[in-house]
């Protein structure tokens, strides 16, 4: 078994004397924010005099920069100004989970704030009522690295038996699964489903339907609560989009879209346009849909193994191995919905929905230079 790390071996029971003890009419608030890799999530906690019940009941705060790979030394000071507050599923009531953005020091977005240009996108689109789902595959990991649960020196059976498989020999950590599931109920993450990947120690945790930037909210906290229950096990969740080479499955975040029009009768008109439009930006869909312009997703995305290849865009009927699927009963019934399942594991949210708006929605300029900007 993957080894787990000596935090988790803690005695928790010591643990939970101090948790229950009163705070009074304080209230702790978490501040959470996406760092300068873009990937990683960073957390610091304050003390409030009351229970916030809005996100403006949240006062800005700061953070050193140089410290998270957002800022120099010499003026690393950076803003973190609230924008979503959730319930603290680990402290309990009153305590809050606060979303954060990032400013540098002249109030400009850092580099890896692609919220700003998220929600300005999803602005000129909120009269076409945008709905995202958003389908976060992962792997556990033991702190050495190595999937959770696999031969220390060697590999467990093929691929078959685990997909939404149940038993000890299919299923591994089921518990951490099954904890975050809860964890994201309590916060009031919308959190939609969960199952077994293909790859044993591979799981998926579905958000949505949220409606414009939302979506991008929602998810981030999700992450965020599996790493900390993770971290509460021992264990380590890796986005990596093709965590182990060879015939073994990657891990996608399959983006699915809707809008107004989408969902009424007919709506499978307005889906074939929006499919045909993505199909003339495959290229910068595919820059925008890992942090590294596509370099990770290359690993994944190799036509085989339940996806598309990365050079080429396509799109069939409830076809997993196509850039974008139409599920089979929105072909039946003429409406609903459509899947981009070209999105890396590791994808920022806020990157992909206002990538995927602004080409179905917005005219060729106005997507061209969100695009740009968000590539940037």
């Amino acid at each position: 078994m993957a080894s787990v790390s000596h935090s988790s071996l803690l005695n928790k029971a010591v643990r939970q004397q101090y948790m229950s003890l009163p705070q009074g009419h304080k209230c702790q608030v978490t501040y959470i924010w996406i760092d300068g890799s873009g990937e990683g999530l960073r957390n610091k906690t304050r003390t409030l005099d009351f229970e916030p019940t809005s996100i403006s009941d949240i006062p800005e705060w700061n953070f050193d920069g140089s410290s998270t790979s957002q800022a120099e030394g010499s003026n690393s000071d950076m803003y973190l100004v609230p924008v979503c507050m959730f319930r603290d599923p680990f402290t309990l009531d009153p305590n809050k989970l606060v979303l954060c953005e990032v400013l540098k020091y002249n109030r400009f977005p850092a580099e890896t704030n692609h919220r700003v240009r998220c929600r300005e996108v999803m602005e000129q689109v909120k009269e076409h009522c945008i709905w995202f789902g958003m389908e976060q595959e992962y792997t556990l990991l033991g702190i050495d690295g190595h999937p959770y649960s696999w031969p220390a020196n060697g590999f467990p059976g093929p691929q078959g038996p685990y997909y939404c498989g149940v038993g000890a020999q299919n299923a591994y950590g089921r518990d951490v699964v099954e904890c975050h599931y809860k964890a994201c109920l309590y916060a009031g993450v919308k959190i939609y489903g969960t199952n077994a990947e293909v790859m044993p120690s591979q799981w998926e945790f579905q958000v949505g339907p949220c409606e414009g930037i939302q979506m991008g909210d929602h998810l981030w906290v999700a992450r965020f609560l599996l790493h900390r229950v993770c971290e509460d096990f021992g264990v380590m969740a890796t986005l990596d989009p093709k965590p182990m080479k060879g015939n073994w499955n990657g891990a996608g975040c399959h983006t699915n879209v809707s809008t107004k029009q989408m969902r009424e009768d007919g709506g499978l008109e307005h889906i074939e346009r929006a499919i045909e439009k993505l199909g003339k930006r495959h290229a910068e869909h595919i820059a925008v849909y890992d942090p590294h312009g596509g370099e990770d997703n290359k690993r994944r995305l190799l036509g085989h193994l339940e996806t598309s290849s990365i050079h080429e865009f396509s799109d069939g009927v409830a076809n997993r191995g196509s850039s974008i699927r139409i599920p089979r009963q929105v072909g039946q019934e003429k409406k609903g919905y459509f899947e981009d399942r070209r999105p890396a594991a590791n994808c920022d949210p806020y990157t992909v929905t206002a990538a995927i708006a602004a080409t179905c929605l917005l005219d060729a300029g106005t997507m061209r230079r969100s695009m740009v900007e968000e590539g940037e």
